[in-house]
């Protein structure tokens, strides 16, 4: 019935792990070998590249081809579905099959521009809607109004998982654009991720408990009055409870947005048809709109300076070399701004005072912060130019 290939066989011990009053259940989505073939070395996913990955026609009957996977998903999610229904388990049951979308989307993404331009957070948008609009629809109605918070967390922990299944994705696919740059061996590589991820399970934890002790996090309990703003989680929070607790005054905004959304679409559509290089991007005025523009402002003064400095790069006698090292250079204040923000928390969390270097009142704040900004245009500039002057007297 669910189909003798491993994929078949992977949903039928999860349907009975369900019966058995398991939780959650993650399946693997590997279809089986091919009677075809269709090179490539066995595998143990769904991992489908063309002919020029040596995995023979993705659209064909090979083990990597559509023309064998599709009819086998089709075959074994299909009895799923009918074998929960007989045992009365379906209503109780959330199947969610994004995994191979969300990887797909944010994969390509990752491999083509590279990770950070990845969409995450539109597709979390997406899916906490999806799996919230389908609890409403099947689960809702027979349960208590009290188990309201608790859908909401249902919702929440599937895009959590989702989330995990983008974030791998992007990192497998930028860590095989950077290997065939820098022409690295598969075996380097996997060296390379272990390393990688030992030292970020050292490290991350505890800079996360230290920002949380230090500030916390807006929303979150006990955070301070200085918490950090989270507003992609807070957005993808209230989108949830929007949809399952059926709150009228979100579901309108919610229709306001999506109205502007397909507006701003729209206008990017004609600018793109009538002019050559006019254009309102969809997905950064989404992001100028939800973000605060303490998030948003820098980016915007990174562009601006960074088409400053290009202009003058073609200038120079080797433009190439120059816009490199002022790529190096903004790497470098990225990095170092995090560090500092790093040493800055432990200090806020180990003395217990938000200020711990302060060395003027709160009447002179407003003045601080304009000393501070011109400060800052200052050594960006002579930075900058810096940069230029030596690599033209080299």
């Amino acid at each position: 019935r669910y189909g003798r290939h491993p994929l078949g066989q992977n949903l039928l011990l999860a349907r009975r792990l369900v019966e058995a009053g398991v939780g959650f259940v993650t399946v693997n989505g590997w279809t089986g070998a091919s009677p075809t073939g269709g090179g490539g070395a066995p595998s143990s996913s769904w991992d489908m590249h063309g002919g020029h990955m040596g995995m023979g026609n993705a659209f064909g009957d090979g083990s990597y081809g559509m023309g064998w996977c599709l009819p086998r998903l089709d075959e074994a999610l299909s009895a799923l579905f009918a074998d929960l229904h007989d045992r009365g388990l379906l209503k109780r049951t959330l199947v969610v099959v994004v995994g191979f979308l969300v990887s797909t989307v944010c994969g390509y993404m990752a491999g083509l521009i590279g990770a950070s331009n990845s969409p995450l957070s539109g597709i979390g948008i997406l899916v906490v809607a999806i799996t919230a609009l389908f609890l409403v629809v099947s689960v809702k109605s027979s349960l208590p109004p009290e188990m309201g918070k608790a859908l909401v967390a249902y919702a929440l922990f599937v895009t959590a998982v989702v989330f995990n299944v983008a974030a791998i994705a992007n990192n497998n696919l930028q860590d095989l654009k950077t290997g065939q740059l820098v022409e690295s061996t598969p075996s380097k590589q996997q060296w390379a991720l272990v390393i990688g991820v030992i030292a970020s399970a050292l490290v991350i934890p505890p800079v996360l408990d230290l920002v949380n002790k230090a500030y916390g996090f807006a929303g979150a309990p006990g955070a301070s009055a200085h918490a950090l703003p989270a507003p992609q989680a807070g957005l993808i929070s209230a989108l949830g409870q929007a949809v399952i607790q059926n709150d009228p005054e979100k579901w309108q905004l919610m229709g306001w947005g999506a109205l502007i959304g397909a507006a701003i679409i729209t206008l990017d559509w004609l600018l793109s048809k009538t002019t050559r290089s006019m254009r309102v991007p969809p997905l950064a005025v989404g992001l100028g709109i939800y973000l605060p523009t303490a998030s948003t402002l820098m980016v915007t003064v990174g562009a601006l300076v960074g088409w400053w400095f290009d202009r003058g790069a073609d200038r120079t006698a080797k433009p190439d070399a120059t816009k490199q090292l002022g790529v190096l250079l903004a790497s470098g204040l990225i990095v170092g701004e995090s560090v500092l923000a790093v040493l800055f928390t432990a200090l806020v969390a180990f003395t217990n005072n938000q200020f711990p270097i302060g060395v003027v009142g709160d009447s002179f704040s407003t003045a601080s912060e304009w000393l501070g900004g011109i400060a800052f245009v200052l050594m960006i500039y002579a930075l900058y130019r810096w940069v230029g002057r030596a690599l033209s007297a080299a």
